[in-house]
């Protein structure tokens, strides 16, 4: 059976797509970044929980502390990303339960009242949303950096706060000269899937 998703659609999300490294100087919009996220906000996360928090990285000052973060190979990208967004764990989603699980209000002090419960959930299902985010972003005709090379306490303290967990840099723009490194291999489906 083959997929339903047009092939150039294949392509461009997952085939073609690669980890960007170079950026061209043109300018990634709040309107992209909006458009990014109406998006993806629909892809499923356990009880509706939405963990994800986005902090977009725009200015000059801004960027300098974050760049100081970053592991030295890391840096220059960075430095040179038209935008570049901080993705984190929210610990205190279950703030939002009622609302976004709206059969079940009871779950935020039933099922997550203890810090360590929401911890690990949030990390869970806020990478998956960061997953979808980064497909996002390729959906928008956008490259993406997603880097993990970083001092996640330094980042923490310096966008952040004791509620939120960083998960991921993401370099965003369209690619510049030499983006890609070679493709790595992958697993092939009987080296992952098994029938029981």
């Amino acid at each position: 059976m083959s997929l339903v998703l047009d092939p150039a659609a294949q392509d461009l999300l997952f085939r073609e797509a690669r980890t960007a490294n170079t950026f061209t100087d043109e300018p990634v919009t709040d309107e992209q970044v909006r458009a990014i996220y109406d998006l993806v906000k629909y892809g499923p996360t356990s009880m509706n929980q939405s963990p994800l928090r986005v902090t977009l990285v725009r200015s000059p000052e801004a960027r300098e502390r974050l760049v100081r973060h970053m592991a030295e190979g890391n840096q220059p990208k960075t430095a040179a990303a038209p935008l570049v967004a901080i993705l984190s764990a929210d610990n205190e989603f279950h703030e939002e339960l009622p609302h976004l699980f709206p059969h079940f209000p009871q779950a935020k002090d039933a099922v997550f009242a203890e810090r360590p419960v929401r911890e690990g959930s949030a990390a869970l299902n806020a990478a998956l949303q960061a997953a979808y985010f980064i497909i996002g972003v390729r959906a928008a005709g956008l490259a993406a950096g997603p880097m993990t090379g970083f001092d996640f306490e330094g980042v923490r303290k310096e966008f952040l706060d004791d509620d939120h967990t960083p998960l991921m840099v993401v370099n965003i723009g369209h690619p510049g000269p030499d983006a890609w490194f070679p493709r790595s291999p992958r697993l092939d489906y009987e080296q992952v899937v098994t029938t029981v």
